[in-house]
């Protein structure tokens, strides 16, 4: 039982290989097997750390493993929708490099502030994970996901801007901080309600 949130997190890494070498390849069903795959990973990235929770082995080790492999997973599938549907990229550029920047800078600014890679599953990169999984769906089979994309982009830029501020605010690395409000609370060494569904 303690084995299934890591067997859950490993198998998004070999659904992310899969992902880019069916956009490559383009067999035969290929977009219906990426949705199914997609689905799979992201059930998978949501039932990992509850179950861990449940099982009481939610550790941080596990928690940045946790952050490491979604993050190759999402460029997995946004590699794979770009080789699928590049006229979406050229048409977005500008909101597409915007997401990008944000998000480097997040981890820059956690790398520099605390040597670690960001681990804040905040509620609102939950909200934006869920927008991005209909985006790329949508892109993958349908190359025309707006008015989604809109949506995505606003919750990736208030969900980015949120994990910045929290960076800023905490004075040492800190994983599942469901807020802004929680960091403000973590600086001034509250305690700090979380949320058993979404944190540890």
């Amino acid at each position: 039982m303690k084995n299934i949130p890591i067997a859950l997190i490993c198998s998004r890494l070999l659904f992310g290989v899969i992902i880019v070498l069916l956009a490559m390849l383009q067999p035969q069903y290929f977009q219906g097997v990426i949705t199914v795959l997609i689905a799979i990973g992201f059930a998978g990235d949501i039932l990992d750390g509850i179950i861990a929770r449940y099982l009481k082995i939610s550790t941080t080790k596990l928690r940045r493993m946790d952050s490491n492999v979604d993050m190759v997973f999402w460029i997995c599938i946004i590699i794979s929708s770009v080789i699928i549907c590049p006229a979406f990229y050229k048409q977005n550029y500008w909101p597409v490099v915007i997401l990008v920047l944000l998000e480097v800078t997040c981890y820059v600014l956690c790398f520099l502030r605390f040597k670690k890679e960001v681990a804040t599953h905040a509620l609102s990169a939950k909200a934006w994970a869920i927008s991005i999984f209909v985006t790329l769906v949508l892109i993958i089979n349908t190359s025309s996901p707006l008015p989604v994309f809109r949506i995505c982009f606003y919750l990736g830029v208030i969900s980015r801007l949120e994990i910045i501020a929290m960076l800023v605010v905490i004075k040492t690395w800190t994983n599942d901080i469901p807020t802004l409000y929680h960091a403000f609370k973590i600086r001034k060494g509250k305690p700090v309600k979380r949320y058993k569904l979404f944190n540890g």
